[in-house]
């Protein structure tokens, strides 16, 4: 068995976008952690810092233990993440935290300025998590680089709407039912979806999603991932290899 770590930048951001994949690896016997770099503490107009980012970090929770999975957060701020030391080994020790075998991250592309750095760290931080002399707190450097994985970003196109193709799917239909428990237990994103993105429920928007990425792979449910292979990080195709019969690839 696999350990899978899922890290982005806010709570409810793995839960569009991977959480079906999730649902399959974990009723697979695979362990899942899931990360985020922020609480998303900016993300309400009810409450303040400190009360929204425990709310959040507390739904986020919730939604991992669903599917067994350990969550944590790295604290970083906000519509404050960065691509710089102090974030850099922060993001590495979540990875040492993990201990994974595959990390999901953010797409290199996206809409909002946390996910694409959010890529960035995690990037940088798979390769900085096996290097002992890099110190990052309590966890111990990893033995190799994991491998590593982006998710689609959100709605499947970049900042000027250009559509990013996925190397492969996951067949989700297993996973969808937990994949819409998990997005549900951020209660608090509701009214905040429907004020800054102008998404009445969020829910349904997900599921339109996840239907329309199923399409491109010929299945009801659908998500999209991306290999990262430059040197030196692995090649071989685990997560493919993992997913068994819930990989897809592109309709043709």
């Amino acid at each position: 068995m696999a350990t899978v770590l899922a890290v982005h930048a806010h709570p409810d951001d793995i839960e569009h976008l991977a959480a079906g994949a999730l649902a399959v690896l974990a009723a697979g016997g695979h362990a899942i952690r899931i990360a985020t770099l922020t609480a998303g503490e900016c993300g309400s107009t009810e409450t303040d810092l400190a009360e929204t980012a425990r709310v959040r970090k507390d739904e986020a929770a919730r939604a991992a233990d669903l599917i067994g999975a350990e969550y944590r957060c790295a604290d970083l701020p906000d519509l404050g993440v960065f691509n710089d030391d102090r974030s850099r080994r922060a993001a590495t020790e979540l990875i040492r935290w993990a201990r994974p075998d595959v990390v999901l991250a953010a797409s290199p592309a996206d809409y909002h300025p946390d996910h694409e750095a959010a890529s960035q760290l995690i990037r940088d931080a798979c390769f900085a998590s096996s290097v002992p002399n890099y110190r990052t707190g309590p966890s111990a450097a990893l033995e190799a680089i994991p491998h590593l994985y982006f998710m689609d970003p959100i709605g499947g196109r970049d900042r000027e709407g250009n559509r990013i193709l996925a190397d492969f799917g996951a067949d989700i239909a297993r996973g969808f039912a937990l994949k819409q428990q998990m997005l549900a237990c951020h209660v608090s994103q509701a009214e905040w979806v429907a004020r800054q993105h102008g998404i009445s429920d969020h829910l349904a928007s997900m599921e339109a999603w996840s239907r329309r990425r199923g399409r491109d792979f010929g299945v009801p449910f659908g998500e999209g991932f991306r290999q990262y292979r430059h040197e030196p990080y692995p090649k071989t195709p685990l997560l493919q290899d993992l997913l068994g019969e819930a990989l897809v690839m592109a309709a043709s």
